[in-house]
């Protein structure tokens, strides 16, 4: 495969020091300021993620997401307040103090500046960023790629350890502005924007990226491939012989659902399921 960027240290051996990790997405409640906020306390919102944390983590997960996804509907990056970076700052900070495990920042909706602060701030390891390069038509409305402003912004945070986990075909959303361009040529688009991995989703949240999809993704970079929505016990070990990750949550809530809390139960049977495709 010919290059398509500088080569790169490896992010999931560096940050999780394993080939292959499994990583739990914490589903924050809703912020002050969005339009699902009831008053709840801070306290008791970085009390919900901290016992979320601990399920992932007491199960066996090797490492976290912390997300804002309890902002539906969600802003565009622009319209994005201060006030979610600083309270996703602390509960980062909280999580990481308490568990010691790697950490990963998503400011939805595709804010990869808030989530690069986020991650300074409170000591994590890295970014997840939905649309990296290129345009397309979101929820949200039209959203273009973050990565030129992002990459400048982390320059002059110095603060070059904290990698990016880019998305391939962003869920969510249509690509008509780019239709004109293969699931493959828009992955390496996201290699030569200078993410340190990628990631395949479905079309929506617990949607699971088609097989087919996850070869052409693998086909076009060199880049650690995790696949980022749908993972269940059932397609894991399938998945995982295909990728170096899985970020996993839905399947892992009470019921199925996203907004649940994180059931340890759960928890350990998919990593149980998971344990042949992490052994090879």
């Amino acid at each position: 495969m010919a290059s398509i960027s500088a080569e790169k240290i490896n992010a999931i051996q560096d940050i999780f020091s394993r080939k292959k990790a499994v990583i739990g997405v914490i589903h924050c409640d809703s912020f002050p300021g969005s339009p699902k906020y009831t008053g709840k306390s801070v306290a008791d919102i970085i009390e919900r993620a901290l016992r979320d944390a601990d399920n992932y983590i007491s199960g066996g997960m090797h490492g976290l997401i912390i997300e804002n996804h309890g902002d539906i509907p969600f802003s565009k990056p622009e319209d994005i307040g201060p006030e979610t970076a600083a309270l996703m700052a602390v509960i980062t900070d909280r999580i990481r103090t308490r568990f010691d495990v790697p950490l990963g920042i998503n400011v939805l909706a595709n804010a990869a500046i808030p989530a690069l602060a986020t991650a300074l701030a409170g000591g994590a390891d890295f970014v997840r960023v939905n649309q990296w390069a290129n345009a397309y038509i979101a929820n949200e409305g039209f959203i273009e790629g973050a990565a030129a402003k992002a990459l400048r912004y982390r320059s002059q945070l110095r603060a070059e350890n904290i990698r990016v986990f880019a998305d391939s075909h962003v869920k969510h959303g249509s690509h008509a502005i780019v239709a004109d361009r293969s699931i493959k040529e828009l992955t390496r688009d996201v290699d030569f924007f200078e993410a340190d991995a990628v990631i395949a989703t479905g079309q929506r949240t617990g949607d699971s990226a088609t097989l087919s999809e996850i070869d052409e993704i693998r086909s076009a970079t060199e880049l650690p491939l995790l696949v980022g929505s749908g993972v269940t016990p059932d397609n894991v070990v399938e998945i995982l012989s295909r990728t170096q990750g899985v970020i996993v949550a839905s399947a892992l809530k009470e019921g199925g659902v996203w907004w649940n809390d994180v059931e340890l139960a759960r928890v350990k049977h998919f990593m149980a399921a998971a344990r042949v495709a992490l052994e090879e």
